[in-house]
């Protein structure tokens, strides 16, 4: 049946109304990680794939990182680390943030010293400073965000501290891992599903600190909604022995999934439906 008068101008009037923009920070994190995965974060930031990035600044690469950023025109913000690899301030020497071996507790062992109240605050305050500007002195500017390497950046009493050093350097931006209506199905293993729970627990309870010191983030994260940002790791997986942040590089890292991250962020079928949806990709400098 062909279809009416009124109902092909209705149809002709919805086909001319634009699409609501949807503004979506896609941030690649672990830049600086090592050459290749820099190579690929900004083959991606090329092609469309990711508007922004993440900066690991005690990584084996993040001055290659951060003369990349510049020559392409990235924006950049800090992935603050007190979890992995060698601190960046010199004044920690015998710290409650490193162990026997002068590194990093990692990203489970930082939450078990936290938890057991063996963390001093100030020894994160001083690290979290120090990271700050040695991102200013590699990139020439402050942070336009500044995030947490494997969410620490939301824990208790960490969190009182990372919002301190947000306001005291001016950065507005930070990341609050919560993606509303996410249920951690059987598809991850459980230790995994119990760590992202504990993230997000974490998470909601950090939005008073930000709140109060005036810091920002993204409506929802992994999401979409007026503003949302999609953490990612693209990259060319890391050569053994090349990389990291003093250990050398992690299975993550050398992982297939790297490339197979940057080959999807990057497929003509995912930007062409960023077009179709009114999606705009962007960076944390454009608000």
């Amino acid at each position: 049946m062909a279809p009416s008068v009124e109902n092909k101008a209705k149809q002709q009037g919805e086909e001319k109304m634009p699409q609501p923009k949807v503004k979506l920070v896609v941030t690649g994190d672990d830049f600086g990680y090592c050459e290749r995965r820099n190579q690929g974060i900004v083959d991606c930031f090329k092609a469309g794939g990711i508007s922004n990035v993440s900066l690991l600044v005690n990584a084996v690469s993040a001055e290659h990182a951060a003369e990349l950023a510049k020559r392409n025109h990235i924006p950049i913000g800090l992935h603050a680390n007190l979890s992995e690899g060698l601190p960046v301030s010199q004044d920690l020497r015998g710290s409650t943030l490193l162990n026997k071996e002068g590194f990093f507790h990692g990203k489970m062992g930082f939450r078990e010293v936290l938890q057991c109240g063996q963390l001093k605050m100030s020894e994160v305050e001083a690290e979290l400073r120090a990271q700050v500007n040695r991102f200013c002195e590699l990139v020439g500017q402050v942070p336009y965000h500044m995030d947490g390497h494997q969410h620490v950046h939301v824990l208790p009493e960490v969190r009182e501290v990372f919002a301190q050093v947000l306001s005291d350097f001016g950065i507005t931006y930070t990341r609050v891992p919560i993606e509303p209506g996410l249920k951690f199905g059987t598809f991850l293993p459980s230790h995994l599903r119990v760590f992202n729970a504990q993230v997000e627990k974490d998470a909601l309870e950090s939005i008073e600190v930000f709140h109060r010191y005036g810091i920002r983030w993204p409506d929802i994260y992994l999401g979409l909604s007026t503003m949302a940002e999609l953490m990612v790791h693209p990259g060319y997986p890391s050569q053994p022995h090349q990389g990291g942040c003093g250990e050398g590089p992690d299975d993550f890292s050398q992982s297939a999934d790297r490339l197979h991250e940057l080959n999807t962020l990057r497929d003509p079928f995912v930007l062409n439906y960023y077009r179709q949806r009114g999606i705009h990709l962007c960076a944390f400098k454009d608000f």
